[in-house]
């Protein structure tokens, strides 16, 4: 098992591109270890108020920092073909050797719908995914070597390589909640990526994951299994409510939403959330021991890269804080 490590979750939903740099670098200077930002094209919510381009993002970060860094997550699926995905992945690489690995999911209708595609049902979406996942690691494979080609039931790929590559290939790590999912992608992947969920139901996607790592003719011991939190933390309970309620209010949303298209659909039903919709899905509290012993729970369970999320704006605050009275207790 890896060590644990416990990085920043830089959120391009709430933060202008550079003030996303500037936290991130930070973090890092308190004590936190790495860097996960998603690929959206659009905040959850209009509050949030910002969706920066996340490969510039990272060149960015990977200038100001020295820990891993990697977008938690990108669909290789309808706005990238998964080829461009496979260069972006690459490039970030060469630029900065051993700290960079690829986060994929299957993708959400606000950022994907975008193109103007069908936007299929989810086991569709997940094939398409798992077509796109077969397409990078072709590429990866090959690397500046030869070229390689595809033809598939969602994409073709003719003959090209890619150029620029690492000396070794990013990690590829499948965002997924589901165990059938999970135990694919174990079969193709190097690491697992999830949220919080309730422990029996993690351990459930551990036990899958690894199954399909044993199939592939892998050891699971060492694979990355990585863990983004959301929490919300403030000087009091009243005001870390408030910033859930305002900033982060999809945390508050019990249901998929993989199929809403729209912020300004979303913002209408926010106005349905309440305090207690929150329970079992993010921790509200001005307690930090209260934040250490949830975070300590998924760490017992053997996560051993956690991206950690405050959803207020008071960023910096919030790091000091965590930095004096929560990371330097956590441990195996």
């Amino acid at each position: 098992m890896a060590d644990l490590t416990v990085g920043y979750a830089a959120m391009l939903e709430q933060f202008a591109p550079m003030e996303a740099v500037e936290l991130s670098a930070y973090a890092e200077s308190k004590g936190f270890s790495g860097v996960m930002a998603a690929d959206h094209f659009q905040p959850w919510v209009p509050q949030q108020g910002q969706s920066a381009f996340v490969w510039n993002v990272l060149t960015a970060i990977g200038e100001r920092t020295t820990g891993d860094m990697g977008p938690g997550v990108t669909a290789p699926t309808f706005r990238w073909h998964p080829a461009m995905v496979a260069q972006a992945s690459a490039t970030l690489a060469a630029m900065y050797p051993g700290r960079h690995w690829l986060g994929l999911g299957s993708g959400e209708a606000l950022n994907e719908h975008i193109v103007g595609q069908y936007w299929p049902e989810v086991p569709e979406r997940i094939d398409r995914m798992f077509e796109a996942i077969e397409i990078i690691r072709k590429l990866f494979a090959a690397g500046d070597k030869k070229d390689v080609k595809h033809s598939g039931r969602y994409y073709k790929l003719e003959s090209t390589r890619l150029w620029t590559m690492p000396e070794v290939p990013p990690e590829i790590l499948i965002a997924t909640a589901g165990p059938i999912t999970a135990k694919k992608a174990g079969a193709v992947a190097d690491g697992l990526i999830t949220v919080g969920a309730p422990l029996e139901k993690i351990e459930g996607l551990f036990a899958r994951f690894d199954a399909g790592m044993r199939e592939s003719g892998r050891d699971p011991e060492n694979a990355p299994k990585v863990l983004q939190l959301h929490l919300s933390w403030a000087p009091t309970y009243e005001e870390a409510l408030k910033n859930a309620m305002t900033e982060w209010p999809n945390g508050g949303m019990k249901f998929p939403k993989g199929d809403i298209r729209s912020p300004h659909e979303l913002e209408q039903i926010a106005k349905l959330v309440r305090p207690e919709d929150f329970e079992g899905r993010m921790v509200i509290s001005e307690d930090p021991d209260v934040h250490r012993a949830y975070i300590q729970r998924f760490v017992d369970l053997g996560f051993d890269r956690i991206y950690l999320h405050n959803v207020g704006r008071n960023q910096r605050e919030w790091i000091d804080v965590f930095s004096r009275e929560v990371l330097p207790r956590l441990g195996r």
